[in-house]
């Protein structure tokens, strides 16, 4: 998650405060002789003037490590940088705001290094001081970032708060570490307005909506999850099947049915996959759009028979009565023989055909003797009778 941070050395600030009776006469001279090499781009010779000063002088020592350190790192010798940039900092000869600037040198470099550990005391050192036109809220990102790194996410969390008390204009990377850190502690309710900024600062990328989503069912909020993802929707950010097949289980738990079965007709595989036209099914007979069910109904049992009971079951209700004896002719379930028996036996019935009426409701009674298959025995028996005579 961190970004590699350019560290801009600025060779003016090396003596900066710096007087020449600070330095002896013989490092100043070493250091002036260096500054030219490293101006005309002759780096490695620079290096070599500075590393063989020999001086007794501790705040000479300290000097010459701090330009070391920083030609070091422009020689992109990071570990000699890193080095000589220590021990000028642990000196304690260096101050104000030569000090500080050293400090923060080192840091950055162990923080691009990846040596998270060794660079957060130092972040947390320069924070206590800053020097003016030095940005604190910069020091106090670069602390949350090495937290998150580190796994500390409540710390994390303490550090982005400080970083916003400087009130800058949100910005992707503090409240991608907000937002991270929070979900890791799943702190849902404070997620959702962390991740309502960030869809702010980028409305197009659908995966803070998603995010969104999920925090909002993690807090039991259906609706408030069901009224992101239509917003996504219609602002065209392309979703996914799954996020349609979720929109389409919000809009039924909302008790939305229409909007459930439309929304699943989105899905490529809406005329090959069973399930889903059985889900299409349902979400229309709730919605009591009846025909429309039974059609779904008789897509999926062409699929898989076991579903030709269901269909049957809505023809007979909306009085399809000879459509609802050819459906109920493929039900091949055994246990459901008796079922299907009666079920015929009240087609039959609607249609007035009363004699194959009873020929079912006698071998659904020779299936298992009911107070229902007697009752249609008893009754078809009666009503043939009278039709007889």
């Amino acid at each position: 998650m961190i970004k590699k941070i350019a560290l801009m050395v600025l060779f003016t600030l090396l003596c900066n405060g710096v007087t020449a009776a600070e330095l002896s006469r013989y490092t100043a001279t070493k250091v002036q002789r260096a500054q030219n090499l490293q101006q005309n781009e002759k780096l490695s010779e620079a290096i070599d003037v500075l590393a063989d000063v020999d001086t007794s002088k501790a705040y000479d020592k300290a000097f010459v490590a701090r330009m070391l350190g920083v030609f070091y790192w422009q020689n992109n010798q990071r570990s000699q940088a890193i080095k000589q940039l220590d021990y000028a900092v642990s000196s304690g000869q260096l101050q104000d705001k030569q000090a500080w600037t050293t400090r923060k040198m080192l840091a950055d470099i162990l923080l691009m290094e990846q040596k998270y550990k060794a660079a957060l005391p130092h972040y947390y050192q320069l924070v206590k001081t800053v020097p003016k036109n030095e940005k604190g809220d910069e020091l106090w990102l670069r602390i949350a970032q090495i937290h998150y790194q580190n796994s500390e996410f409540a710390p994390t969390l303490k550090a982005i708060g400080r970083y916003e008390s400087y009130r800058k204009p949100d910005e992707l990377t503090p409240l991608s570490l907000k937002f991270g850190a929070q979900v890791q502690l799943k702190q849902w309710k404070q997620v959702v307005p962390t991740l309502e900024r960030l869809i702010a600062l980028q409305p197009e990328k659908l995966t803070w909506w998603r995010q969104l989503v999920t925090a909002h069912l993690q807090l039991g909020q259906t609706k408030q999850a069901l009224n992101v993802l239509v917003l996504a929707d219609i602002n065209k950010l392309s979703l996914p099947e799954q996020d349609i097949k979720l929109l389409a289980q919000l809009y039924a738990k909302q008790g939305i049915p229409e909007k459930a079965a439309q929304t699943l007709g989105r899905l490529s595989t809406v005329n090959t996959d069973v399930d889903l036209l059985v889900e299409q099914a349902v979400h229309w007979q709730n919605a009591k759009e009846w025909d429309k069910s039974i059609q779904f109904w008789s897509k999926a049992a062409k699929i898989s028979s076991r579903y030709y009971w269901q269909e049957s079951q809505l023809l007979l209700q909306q009085k399809h009565y000879e459509a609802a004896l050819r459906s109920l002719n493929k039900v091949n379930d055994p246990k459901k023989k008796q079922a299907v028996l009666l079920a015929k036996v009240k087609a039959y019935y609607k249609l007035d055909r009363l004699e194959e009426g009873l020929i079912n409701a006698k071998k659904a009674n020779d299936i298992s003797a009911s107070n229902e298959t007697k009752g249609w025995v008893k009754y078809l028996s009666n009503l043939r009778q009278l039709e007889s005579q």
